[in-house]
């Protein structure tokens, strides 16, 4: 804290030492030691502050000292002249001294700002200096040059001074029109501003009165004081702010600044005795032709910043920040500028997977996956725009007629590969959408219209068709009514027995939803659950179902007693389960109903829990609270078993498509016995799907399976019969 508020207490000492100098008796010995003390402590003070603040530029610090000792010494030697060898010659030794001060400080001067570079802050410089120059040659540097003097050396002497303070001017204007800077550096630039001042007051004093301009000793003395105090200050070792930080005020005051110093030069001619002479007139015709040219120069670069800022902001507006692509606004105008040409050929291409890949693993390494899919996806396609337009979609302008499809087999082969991302090797895939079209919006409404069609049968591209729309518009169609539907009290749940054999006894149920519209009838999950998936409805439906289902199953239990089953299969989404929200919300519903955990059973697929993440998790949590997981259409998706290693199962529901044929020799008869197998090995229930006959109850019955479910034990329905079957299974 002390070394922070050092400089105050030192400018605070330096004015009172200040005052104190006009105490002394006037021009006396004492006073102008105590003068010199003041320098050379100065001096001293300055060493200080590079020993405490420890900056980078320490030499700039080093000149300024030696600048002052200089000037210290100066005032020793002229001390020596008069009050020892009691002479007071026109020129001497102490004149080498002085005039030393000043290149010595502007060296330390010109190395604080020489790496202040910039055309504008150079010509800003040139205009302030010219301006003020100009004053400065007309009031001071010119009549002392026009002067009459004793001898040559005496004139050269006299000259040299005012030189040596146009010097420290041109090292103080371009300090004042630098755009960064610190509080220590403007500490610097009052200190040249004080002893710039002084020395041409007291040359324009001496110069036309007789005194010996004891009154401008203030504004030396406050100068030392103040280099001393720039060295003090902690801002001495900081780096120049930057000119965003400065503000608005800083720039007005800079703009004020410069366009008084233009102004300068015919002002002057206003002012009494001013251009008289043809020297003066030529300096001042000379330095406005200088300054009009340094101002078109600064309109010039200005007009240059401009057109580069505008180039930058277009970059940016018309681009990806993530992936460098063209964006989607760039896309579209180079859509309608090609429209103009011939038929427009669009793929759009959307990612598989790729929220988990977020949800997981996080946007970090999400991002990287895209930069490396992005690169892969230009490289596959050489010369055709490609463009991110949001998200995980990308879309791609194929330049020539019949090149979209061999595009879109090279931007599938692309991404095929694994993407190493975050110390993970993932694996992404892309569904791809063609069309084409006249219109630049219909162009890429069918391509994305495609993609999806894609996306839903598994194919990596398809081109678009008018089916396509018809489907798509009934999609839509679904999709709007579905929610008032769902208001409306249109969807119903029906359940379907699940049946322990050979006893035939009915163990479960599985929920089973179905949608009866008043216009078109009863309508198929197959239509209208892809459609709830799509556009999120299934989350609503999904616990609208689970409520119901869970409500009815304790209203057996009350009504059936012992022939209630035992517990109650609910199917669940892929959307449901991505939801951190979702074991809470299930757990809620058991409570509110009265169900325990134990009697609810929830069926996922395989594709809702491949991808692991949140899904899996919420299994986990489900599991904890006693529901029992069940994993339905077991057989037919990605890497099945690979999922037992993996997710919390208690039942397999072995699919249909294997029961189909189970009476028949061959290989639907050694999977389903595999599978059997497996579940028993593994300690798990294993129920099969889609029994139609009694021949194929027996044939499982003989593999090893003792829960059966399908139409031959009872289709689905809202009010199901709990009542023992009767079957004559033979082991």
């Amino acid at each position: 804290m002390r070394r922070k508020s050092a400089w105050t207490w030192w400018v605070t000492a330096g004015s009172a030492a200040t005052a104190g100098y006009y105490l002394l008796p006037a021009d006396g010995l004492p006073a102008n030691l105590f003068y010199n003390a003041v320098g050379l402590i100065s001096a001293l003070v300055i060493l200080l502050g590079v020993r405490i603040h420890r900056p980078a530029k320490a030499a700039v610090w080093y000149w300024l000292s030696a600048g002052q000792v200089a000037s210290v010494a100066g005032d020793l030697v002229w001390e020596y002249y008069r009050y020892v060898a009691h002479e007071e010659p026109n020129t001497s030794v102490a004149d080498i001294f002085y005039l030393a001060s000043y290149p010595l400080l502007a060296v330390g001067l010109w190395l604080l700002v020489r790496g202040r570079r910039g055309g504008a802050a150079l010509s800003a410089a040139a205009m302030a200096g010219i301006g003020l120059g100009l004053v400065f040659w007309i009031f001071v540097l010119h009549p002392i040059a026009a002067a009459s003097s004793a001898s040559r050396l005496t004139w050269l002497i006299s000259i040299a001074y005012p030189t040596a303070d146009a010097l420290l001017l041109a090292m103080l204007v371009r300090l004042l029109t630098s755009r960064g800077g610190t509080v220590s550096t403007r500490m610097l630039g009052v200190a040249a501003m004080l002893l710039l001042v002084s020395d041409a007051g007291y040359s324009i004093v001496s110069l036309h009165g007789d005194t010996d301009g004891v009154q401008f000793s203030a504004g030396f003395l406050m100068a030392y004081v103040m280099w001393a105090a720039a060295a003090l200050h902690p801002s001495m070792a900081a780096r120049a702010e930057p000119a965003a930080l400065r503000g608005a005020r800083f720039d007005l005051a800079h703009r004020i600044f410069l366009t008084g110093c233009t102004l300068l030069p015919p002002l002057m001619l206003l002012l009494p005795d001013v251009g008289d002479n043809g020297i003066d007139r030529t300096a001042i015709g000379a330095g406005s032709a200088a300054l009009c040219l340094l101002a078109a120069a600064r309109v010039t670069g200005l007009v240059r910043q401009v057109q580069a800022k505008a180039a930058e902001l277009r970059q940016i507006a018309m681009h990806d920040d993530l992936t460098g692509l063209p964006n989607r606004r760039h896309f579209e105008r180079s859509l309608a500028c090609s429209a103009r040409t011939g038929r427009l050929r669009v793929l759009f291409l959307g990612l598989n997977g790729f929220k988990s890949v977020n949800d997981e693993l996080g946007r970090e390494v999400g991002d990287e996956v895209l930069r490396v899919l992005a690169a892969r996806i230009v490289a596959a396609a050489p010369g055709t725009l490609v463009a991110r337009l949001d998200g995980d979609e990308f879309a791609l302008l194929a330049p020539e007629v019949g090149s979209g499809s061999v595009i879109a087999d090279r931007v599938v082969a692309a991404l095929a590969a694994p993407v190493e991302a975050g110390g993970h090797e993932l694996l992404v895939g892309a569904s791809l959408g063609l069309a084409k079209a006249a219109e630049p919006v219909e162009a890429l409404r069918r391509a994305e219209t495609a993609m999806h069609a894609a996306k839903e049968t598994g194919e990596p591209y398809r081109h678009w068709s008018p089916t396509l729309d018809e489907r798509a518009g009934e999609h839509a169609r679904l999709g709007a009514e579905m929610r008032a539907a769902l208001l409306a009290g249109q969807f119903r749940v029906v359940y379907q027995p699940i049946v322990a054999v050979p006893e035939g006894r009915v163990v479960a149920v599985e929920a089973l939803v179905r949608w009866q519209h008043p216009q078109r009838g009863l309508i198929s999950p197959a239509q209208f659950i892809p459609v709830a998936e799509r556009n999120g409805l299934i989350v609503d439906l999904g616990a609208w179902i689970l409520r119901t289902a869970c409500e009815q199953m304790v209203k057996w239990r009350t009504t059936a007693g012992a022939d209630a089953p035992e517990r109650i299969s609910v199917n669940v989404s892929a959307r449901q389960l991505s939801r951190p929200q979702f074991p809470g919300a299930v757990a809620d519903i058991l409570a509110s109903t009265g169900l325990p955990a134990t009697g609810l059973t929830v069926e996922v697929t395989e594709t809702a829990v491949f991808g692991g993440g949140q899904a899996v998790a919420a299994l986990h949590q489900l599991r904890a609270q006693g529901v029992r997981i069940a994993l339905d259409d077991f057989g037919t998706g990605h890497s099945s078993l690979g999922l037992l290693h993996t997710v919390p199962v208690d039942v397999l529901k072995v699919d249909k498509s294997f029961v189909d044929r189970i009476t028949e020799a061959g290989r639907h008869a050694v999977i389903a016995r595999a599978l059997i197998q497996v579940a028993d090995g593994l300690g798990l229930t294993a129920v099969a799907e889609g029994v139609e006959s009694e021949l194929q109850a027996e044939a499982l019955y003989a593999l090893g399976y003792r829960l059966l479910q399908g139409y031959h034990f009872g289709r689905p329905t809202a009010a199901p019969d709990f009542r023992t079957r009767v079957h004559t299974l033979d082991a």
